[in-house]
């Protein structure tokens, strides 16, 4: 037996504080790795000891309610309960503007309506013509919203741990201040509705998803894989997300 392992058997039969701070201190590492990566993509008006913070709280949160004995990762467990507690922490900020929140409405309502109608992901063309604007627009729009879909790309549904990384990402589609979709649909219905969407996404769409979401690398490192810009992976990102958002949501009123 390790002498984490140790730690975990001595912390849980005694509850002793010196034991919890050493648990503390060794996985302080998840609280910098999932702080930096969500800061990454948020404006500098955010301050990141308010993220550092909660995300410590979140730690604490893992480390009191971890139960070894249920055989899953403290790692997979214990990220869950550190991205909620910053995004809990974001949401109370309420940091995205209303103008932001409303043009991602406005996006995704032209998504669902024309999926109803198509049957299918709509393509740009189809998007800009709706919405009676070029190309070009379009794809600032796509820009302006995009802190908003990173965001919610890293939402999670409570008390779910598992090592799958599919999980995590079917986890996090949902958008704050919105109904989410996951509580409308069963999980494995959710499971087969993103799986079949995300197989349908333009290739590039769906390189993006996977390298962010399963690689873990972030927008610039794509751009990089990519050899695009970074505002062009975030342009993609968002199209991505709205497309999901979409195709759970024309599943969740049907």
């Amino acid at each position: 037996m390790s002498s984490l392992d140790e730690l975990w058997k001595e912390y849980k039969k005694t509850n002793a504080k010196v034991a919890k701070d050493k648990l503390l201190v060794e996985y302080a590492h998840l609280v910098k790795y999932i702080g930096n990566r969500i800061a990454i993509n948020l404006p500098a008006s955010v301050d990141r000891d308010d993220i550092v913070s909660s995300g410590i709280l979140g730690l604490i949160k893992a480390v009191e309610t971890f139960e070894p004995e249920r055989g899953f990762k403290f790692e997979t467990y214990a990220s869950h309960k550190i991205r909620g507690a910053i995004l809990d922490e974001l949401r109370a900020l309420d940091w995205v503007p209303r103008s932001v929140r409303q043009k991602s409405k406005d996006l995704q309502k032209v998504y669902v309506k024309l999926e109803n109608e198509l049957g299918r992901i709509p393509y740009d063309d189809e998007v800009c013509e709706e919405l009676n604007i070029t190309i070009e627009t379009y794809e600032n729009m796509l820009s302006d919203v995009a802190p908003s879909t990173i965001i919610s790309l890293e939402e999670i549904m409570p008390d779910r741990s598992s090592d799958s990384k599919e999980i995590r990402l079917i986890d996090t589609i949902e958008d704050p201040g919105s109904e989410n979709p996951l509580r409308a649909l069963g999980f494995a219905e959710v499971k087969m509705v993103l799986k079949e969407t995300i197989e349908n996404l333009p290739e590039k769409e769906k390189l993006v998803v996977a390298l962010y979401h399963f690689e873990e690398l972030t927008l610039k490192e794509i751009g990089a894989v990519l050899e695009i810009s970074e505002s062009r992976v975030s342009q993609i990102h968002s199209k991505a997300i709205l497309k999901l958002r979409s195709r759970l949501l024309q599943k969740m009123n049907a």
